[in-house]
């Protein structure tokens, strides 16, 4: 794990120094983070993740580009030191980490109606949580992808509310609220292993969704907006 988050850190702090010099049109306010938190709050049963922006948190959301090759993703996301196994995703190597996204393109939430309109496949701009396993993939401008696997791997394990992608993802659907300068999710403690020690760090980024070119990924980051340690090197622990 240590060589892991030393190769990720180096990774981030390159992607994000190279981001900052660009003239990104979501690179504003809304995703330069001030505070990340995550408290547990055990007469609940819950932790709270929390991240604080200098602008609106979530007030930024992606431009439609009618498709989804290609299709624009904005993520507040919580890289952890949790296990792959903590969150339903069977034993593989990468980084453990919580997106709060939004993506007008596509629905990945098959499960969950967030605007409460009774269609359960329009409302993927609606910020909604994901869980993903992170690894470097230098074929991006940010270095970091989703990770994928073959779809003939009987070895690969996903928890059944993952949206059917042959990637490490899930689409658990915690609670997601956007209130003037900060996002909040809220996850139950056995929705991960009852884990409440990890260690954790804040990024705001831009991904973008890959179908038609197979020397790209799937899903990869392409910018880099901050990073709430400046290093990610995952400084923060869990409050109680």
């Amino acid at each position: 794990m240590k060589s892991i988050l030393l190769l990720f850190s180096a990774v981030m702090l390159l992607s994000s120094t190279s981001a900052c010099a660009q003239n990104s049109t979501y690179n504003n306010n809304n995703f330069v983070i001030d505070k990340v938190s995550v408290t547990h709050k055990a007469d609940l049963s819950i932790t709270v993740w929390e991240i604080s922006v200098k602008g609106k948190a979530g007030k930024t959301v992606p431009e439609k580009v009618g498709q989804l090759d290609g299709a624009p993703v904005l993520g507040y996301v919580f890289p952890t030191s949790l296990k792959p196994t903590d969150v339903g995703f069977s034993k593989t190597n990468g980084i453990v980490a919580l997106a709060l996204t939004s993506h007008p393109d596509f629905d990945d939430t098959p499960l969950w109606d967030e605007n409460s309109d009774s269609v359960f496949n329009n409302d993927g701009i609606v910020w909604h949580p994901h869980w993903v396993i992170l690894h470097e993939d230098k074929r991006v401008a940010g270095g970091l992808a989703v990770k994928q696997f073959n779809k003939t791997d009987k070895t690969v394990v996903l928890p059944p509310t993952n949206p059917g992608m042959p990637m490490y993802m899930d689409s658990p659907g915690f609670p997601v609220t956007t209130i003037n300068n900060t996002i909040k999710v809220v996850i139950p403690d056995y929705r991960m292993n009852n884990k409440t020690d990890f260690s954790y760090d804040g990024v705001a980024a831009f991904m973008k969704v890959n179908t038609s070119n197979t020397n790209l990924p799937m899903l990869g980051v392409y910018e880099v907006f901050s990073v709430a340690s400046g290093d990610l090197s995952l400084p923060y622990k869990v409050k109680n």
